[in-house]
């Protein structure tokens, strides 16, 4: 069975930064990983991700340039996907989720992704 765990979420003021780590158990290096968010209410949001065989990233365009998604090749973490976010706003408050391995050829923001984490929640205040 294939486990994702997000960590690294918290509360931070507007203007700051908090880098989010997805451990999978399974090698991230070789499928596709994202990021997604969702606010309560509102519809699941794509995020950034890496497809596999790649490291060319995609984000949303509400967080390009402030977010960067990337890979660890560490033999030791090689199986972690991070989020670095800068520049927070209180608009990028959600819980954020970590997807592994794309199951569709669809468009990747829709979330067509066979395993999920349980989620690490980001609070920015103002």
């Amino acid at each position: 069975q294939v486990h994702v765990r997000e960590s690294g979420g918290g509360s931070v003021q507007a203007g700051g930064s908090l880098r989010l780590s997805c451990a999978a158990s399974l090698p991230t290096y070789l499928t596709s990983m994202a990021w997604f968010r969702q606010i309560p209410g509102k519809e699941r949001e794509g995020v950034a991700i890496l497809f596999s065989g790649g490291d060319r990233p995609y984000y949303a365009d509400s967080v390009k340039g402030r977010f960067t998604i990337s890979r660890d090749y560490n033999a030791e973490n090689r199986n972690t996907v991070y989020l670095q976010m800068n520049s927070l706003k209180p608009e990028d408050s959600a819980m954020y989720y970590c997807a592994a391995e794309k199951t569709s050829t669809s468009n990747w923001v829709r979330g067509d992704f066979r395993y999920w984490g349980q989620g690490t929640q980001v609070t920015v205040s103002s």
